[in-house]
């Protein structure tokens, strides 16, 4: 595990950032505000115990761990971090405020949050935390259309669930209508010598007009700021036809901006559910001009990705592009596409119950199965030979070959070609591309059927164009 050390530490507040699987090393007395003390040691370690007692919530929700680090002459907070990138705002042991946060990148690089999430076609979404404390800063690195593409979809999502449906209205008519409320019209109605006045109840079309109106109001805003951002290329072109397209929707109502009594109301509501939830948040962040966090001047909205989860949507973008070109079916297991049940004698006794590879392409010249693993594994073998690996990571990667061989006897198949994908930094693409070491192959013959077992690297810091375009051959030639 990678890590980062920091000599001079940071100032009281403020942002620590590092990457994701990774340590990150900090002089404990950059805690302490105010008056130094006598006994720095002590107070030191005092504090950095305080800071993580105070932060063990969220650090732990992050995949965040923590120590305090003694070395005979100096205290040491020792930050380590798992998978899960983003930014999260963390709890001062002196002021009890968030006055500090955690930048989490991903440790193979990539070529930006908002450029990779166009790629992807926004099939995974950064998942804003908007229960937390804003952070101290947001980052200017990632562009303001990331934030408007999450608040574009969340508001879509909302408009598609309050559609005009049938409800049930109260209202006085002068002729009875729907259901008769004759109590209270003999009560209320009659003794006032208003005969013409009846209380009725009938089924009307609501439309949430109001909830229509700040809709209405929030995508104009959000229109406003993506019209300034049109040099940042075809993806604010898209989400711009995108806003158009909803603001089409809520046009015959007025855009207005909502009172904090009306969204205080609309979340105590039956709105709160989980989608009306995330529209009511993504309003609430175009009224105050959030924005999401990292490293920069302004305060932003902290947030959080599993890379694992991502990286595979990464693949599958990369996979789709070459079905396009080649042909071919490409199933997906995050759709639950490629399951295949395990049937138990004794279902009560059995342990795993399917198998899920990540992908398959069912393609003329036979099945191609590809599993995606986020790990270090394919950086780790281009540095030292197999033997000179960490036992740790020899059996990680033995167990990644033995579950897509696994996965490959699932195709009954002549040939069968089984993939393993890993990540890669921009360093390490661009120099076994030179050499001509992007993939590594081997064969396995059983009986009748041939399995082409595959090891591949697809990185992040290149447009998924590049990638196929280098690794395609490796794909089809063994197989035509």
């Amino acid at each position: 595990m990678p890590t980062t050390k920091s000599s001079r530490g940071t100032k009281p507040g403020g942002s620590f950032s590092l990457t994701d699987s990774a340590t990150l090393v900090i002089p404990a007395e950059t805690l302490i505000v105010g008056v130094p003390s006598r006994d720095r040691a002590s107070l030191s370690a005092r504090l950095a115990r305080q800071f993580l007692s105070v932060n063990e919530g969220i650090l732990e929700d992050f995949g965040v761990s923590g120590s305090v680090q003694y070395d005979g002459s100096n205290v040491k907070l020792v930050i380590s971090t798992g998978i899960l990138i983003g930014a999260l705002p963390l709890l001062s042991p002196t002021s009890g405020q968030t006055d500090y946060g955690l930048i989490i990148s991903p440790r193979f690089g990539w070529s930006g949050l908002g450029n990779i999430l166009t790629q992807t076609g926004w099939k995974i979404v950064p998942s804003v935390l908007p229960s937390l404390p804003m952070l101290p800063q947001s980052d200017r690195n990632i562009p303001p259309w990331v934030l408007s593409g999450t608040v574009l979809l969340r508001l879509e999502a909302l408009l598609s669930k309050i559609q005009r449906s049938f409800i049930l209205r109260e209202s006085d008519f002068i002729a009875p209508r729907g259901q008769i409320k004759w109590d209270d019209y003999a009560r209320n109605r009659l003794p006032q010598m208003k005969a013409l006045d009846v209380p009725c109840r009938v089924p009307d079309l609501e439309d949430h007009r109001e909830l229509k109106a700040a809709i209405h109001f929030t995508l104009r805003k959000q229109l406003n700021s993506l019209l300034t951002q049109l040099s940042s290329g075809i993806v604010v072109s898209s989400l711009i036809d995108l806003c158009h397209s909803l603001i089409a929707r809520v046009k015959s109502v007025y855009p207005k901006i909502p009172t904090t009594r009306q969204l205080q109301s609309w979340s105590r509501t039956r709105l709160n559910r989980e989608i009306f939830r995330n529209g009511l948040d993504a309003i609430e962040w175009t009224l105050e001009d959030r924005g999401l966090a990292g490293l920069a001047d302004l305060r932003g909205l902290p947030w959080v990705m599993s890379m694992d989860l991502f990286y595979e949507t990464w693949v599958e973008t990369i996979l789709e592009l070459f079905t396009r070109k080649h042909g071919g079916v490409l199933k997906v297991g995050r759709k639950r596409e490629t399951i295949t049940p395990i049937s138990w004698d004794k279902p009560f006794v059995g342990s795993q119950r399917f198998l899920l590879p990540d992908f398959l392409i069912e393609h003329p010249s036979g099945a191609i199965v590809i599993d995606a693993k986020y790990k270090e594994h394919w950086e780790d073998l281009q540095v030292m030979s197999w033997f000179q690996l960490e036992d740790q990571i020899r059996s990680g990667h033995r167990q990644d070959l033995h579950q897509i061989l696994a996965y490959s006897t699932l195709f009954d198949k002549p040939t069968i070609t089984a993939c393993l994908v890993y990540p890669c930094r921009q360093s390490t693409w661009r120099s076994l591309k030179e050499r001509n070491r992007l993939s590594h192959r081997a064969r396995i013959q059983a009986g009748n059927r041939r399995i082409e077992l595959i090891l591949a690297t697809f990185p992040m810091s290149e447009t998924a164009e590049e990638i196929i375009g280098s690794f395609e051959p490796n794909f089809l030639q063994p197989n035509q």
